[in-house]
């Protein structure tokens, strides 16, 4: 790892505990934001720890890009258009973009970076199921063809920094996990292990050069050391604030407070591939065994909204959902009638989501009542993933987080043939449902296929869905020009520190 090129440095002065001091080092005026952990890596294709996409958001652009309401902008294309057949996709890409190292942005960049993901069959591959060729008729222009109309590709394009456009040079020389290059607001300056990350203003920036000198983001795991370096103003902004604290936090003067409903989503899934998992009813039981308004409490301090599908309300493609209920006679009844008498249940859960184990202490006690009893086995993220890609558990907690369009929130995970589809959840009618809903150019019959694949996937309970969480963001008096967003995105580009570095 590369040793961090221009640190800001904190002291305690005796007068003032927590005040930051200028050294006159080049870092002077830089933003100091807390993060929760530490990025695995820096290669926007390849990682998808959402630590790393809150660093790389800042610092790779895609081709288009989500708006504060989660419509599709012009990023590195500054316009495109569509052929009457719905088949071919042409972006003209913006004049005069250049790479942190100086280098001029061409099309050939483009089609390098998805010809990357689809050739090296990398994390989003699946964003490129129906596109056919991609290709550079000129230096500016890229054009994109697909083997059938595809509605939601400028979002599977610009939805978040797994689709960013990479330097060839800056992957082939191995550095673009560790020293990435980007187009975005901010360049890459240095790393501490397991102590920051810092970014450096860049004054080529498309958009305009970033009001503030640049961004150092520390990562601090626990959310009460986060907010009390807030409130001493050792830091400037954090996403990492104890749910509990919020109610008394929105009487806080000395911070800003944001609590936006977000578009993630929590969920259990239940194991299709083990008696009695694969009858619906028994399925259905828990769905109707478990309280999910003390759950939902109990994980999120009330801040969250309890929902029964997955896009929450306030979304364009929501569908009001209410079959499920907290009703144990109905649950007893449903796994009699699926001759089901299961007792043990081995519910999989991690300690780096601590609302997963928190909800599975309160279904254990929700499902004691219909004699069954929930070992809960909390393991380290990676075991998670193994032990759930491998089908090892009964039920599993887990979230999905930044989705916009309606296919990111069901196709890959309720398709038979969905990439995380690790229920081994199979109907005919939701794969026809879904395979539509990817061609539906009309949007009023795209929503009303959506609700009902949607609505046929709660029947099913191939998810079990819980709530989703608002996205939740502090930070100090000082901060100007920043907006929290529903898909949790950070950007830092036209964030200001009014008046330079707190004294």
């Amino acid at each position: 790892m590369k040793a961090l090129a221009a640190v800001l440095v904190f002291v305690l002065a005796a007068c003032s505990t927590g005040s930051r001091v200028d050294l006159g080092d080049e870092s002077s005026g830089y933003l100091i934001a807390a993060i929760a952990g530490e990025p695995d890596q820096l290669d926007p294709h390849r990682t998808s720890a959402y630590f790393s996409f809150e660093v790389l958001e800042n610092v790779f652009d895609t081709l288009v890009e989500p708006d504060e309401d989660l419509q599709m902008r012009p990023a590195l294309a500054q316009s495109w258009e569509v052929s009457d057949d719905q088949l071919t996709w042409t972006f003209h890409l913006r004049p005069g973009v250049r790479w942190h190292d100086g280098s001029p942005l061409t099309a050939d960049d483009v089609v390098y970076s998805y010809r990357r993901i689809i050739d090296e069959q990398l994390t989003n591959v699946d964003k490129f199921s129906a596109v056919s060729s991609v290709t550079a008729p000129d230096p500016a222009t890229v054009r994109i063809t697909v083997g059938e109309p595809t509605p939601n590709l400028l979002t599977n394009l610009g939805g978040f920094k797994g689709m960013a456009i990479v330097q060839r040079a800056n992957v082939e020389s191995g550095q673009i996990a560790t020293h990435p290059i980007g187009t975005g607001p901010f360049s890459f300056a240095g790393r501490r292990s397991g102590d920051s990350i810092t970014l450096k203003a860049n004054p080529q920036f498309w958009g305009g050069a970033p009001p503030v000198s640049g961004v150092t983001f520390r990562f601090i795991s626990e959310p009460t050391t986060a907010l009390s370096a807030l409130q001493a103003g050792e830091i400037d902004w954090t996403d990492s604030v104890p749910p509990q604290r919020v109610a008394q936090l929105r009487d806080d003067d000395s911070l800003k407070l944001a609590l936006t409903p977000g578009n993630d989503y929590w969920y259990l899934a239940l194991n299709e591939a083990r008696p009695p998992w694969n009858d619906p009813r028994a399925r259905q039981a828990i769905a109707y065994g478990i309280d999910r308004d003390a759950i939902a409490a109990a994980t999120s301090y009330r801040t969250a909204e309890v929902n029964q599908l997955a896009i929450p309300q306030g979304s364009p493609w929501f569908t009001d959902y209410q079959r499920y209920r907290y009703d144990i006679e109905k649950a007893r009844d449903l796994l009699q009638a699926a001759d089901a008498e299961p007792r043990d249940l081995d519910m999989l859960v991690t300690s780096e989501y601590p609302e997963t184990v928190t909800a599975a202490q309160i279904i254990a006690d929700n499902l004691a009542p219909l004699g069954i009893t929930v070992h809960i086995r909390t393991v380290d993220f990676a075991t998670w993933l193994d032990e759930q890609n491998t089908g090892h558990f009964d039920m599993l907690m887990m979230g999905w987080l930044g989705n916009i369009d309606p296919d990111d929130f069901y196709y890959a995970q309720h398709h038979s043939r969905g990439t995380s589809n690790a229920q081994k959840f199979s109907d005919p009618e939701v794969d026809r449902l879904l395979d539509a809903g990817r061609t539906e150019t009309d949007v009023a019959e795209r929503k009303d296929i959506y609700a009902k694949a949607a609505t046929r996937i709660a029947d099913q309970a191939s998810y079990i869905y819980l709530y989703n969480p608002s996205v939740i963001q502090a930070w100090a008096n000082n901060l100007s020009g920043y907006q929290v967003r529903r898909d949790g995105a950070v950007r830092f580009r036209t964030a200001d520190l009014d008046g330079g570095p707190i004294p």
